[in-house]
């Protein structure tokens, strides 16, 4: 057996899709866990195909993710180690973001901290320009929601316009950087609310209060509006009776995930 390999869980096949990201979580838990130390080296690429029953392919993507958020070390002619404790390491997420509602939930939460902020600097700097963006992307939104879309992309844009609002560019930035969470939870959070024609208004009423607090120079109330549109996400998920509770899943996807 390779080295390493009696620390992950042999054999264990993964589901269908995704699986270069799910083998990346599962590796993430296991060096986050110390179930690999660091130091330690990971079991060959052809070993950890067979041990999930994955491609080649799959393995090496997944093990570049890890390497790129410096949690994995390629060592020239030796193969692949734990990265040291100490080594520094971007900001990262799970990879496994949908695995479960909670996670979900994780995000909406850091989304809630984060955008509350963003939207208080937005009211204090926003220009007329600024503003003009905001009411653009505010539109799109509704437009996409009239047209049946679950307006993914079109609801991004419209916190984005906040950000570039907020006259600091780093937050435009970190969004730019998390959207690949940011995305995939609100996959979830928007296929839920597009089910239920009351979420859908609810949601256009939050995203008007935080418009209207803006163009209005209200620090306070757009704070108060942006967490209160995410409390409420949260709120809309955690509903017993919300669609994504009732709709029906794929063997080999998790509850929640879009389709």
């Amino acid at each position: 057996m390779p080295p390493g390999a009696d620390t992950l869980s042999a054999g264990r096949p993964l589901a269908a899709d995704r699986l270069s990201d799910r083998l990346a979580a599962d590796l993430r838990q296991r060096v986050d866990s110390g179930a690999l130390q660091p130091g330690e080296r990971l079991p060959t690429e052809l070993a950890l195909a067979a041990q999930y029953s994955v491609s080649r392919t799959v393995v090496r993507e997944a093990v570049s993710r890890l390497r790129s958020m410096g949690l994995l070390v390629a060592r020239q002619g030796s193969g692949v180690f734990v990265a040291p404790r100490d080594a520094a390491r971007p900001l990262d997420f799970d990879a496994a973001v949908l695995a479960h509602l909670g996670s979900v939930l994780d995000v909406v939460e850091v989304r809630r901290a984060l955008e509350a902020e963003v939207a208080a600097l937005a009211a204090t700097r926003a220009g007329t320009t600024q503003r003009a963006a905001i009411e653009q992307a505010l539109r799109r939104v509704d437009e996409s929601v009239a047209s049946g879309s679950a307006a993914v992309d079109e609801d991004l844009a419209f916190h984005q316009a906040i950000a570039e609002a907020s006259g600091n560019a780093q937050f435009p930035r970190l969004l730019r950087h998390l959207e690949q969470y940011l995305r995939d939870a609100m996959a979830v959070t928007r296929r839920n609310e597009s089910l239920k024609p009351e979420y859908m208004d609810q949601v256009r009423r939050e995203h008007r209060a935080i418009a209207d607090a803006i163009a209005q120079h209200d620090a306070d109330a757009a704070r108060a509006a942006a967490a209160e549109h995410m409390r409420q996400a949260a709120r809309r998920l955690q509903d017993a009776d919300a669609p994504i509770r009732r709709a029906p899943t794929h063997p080999a996807t998790p509850a929640g995930t879009p389709r």
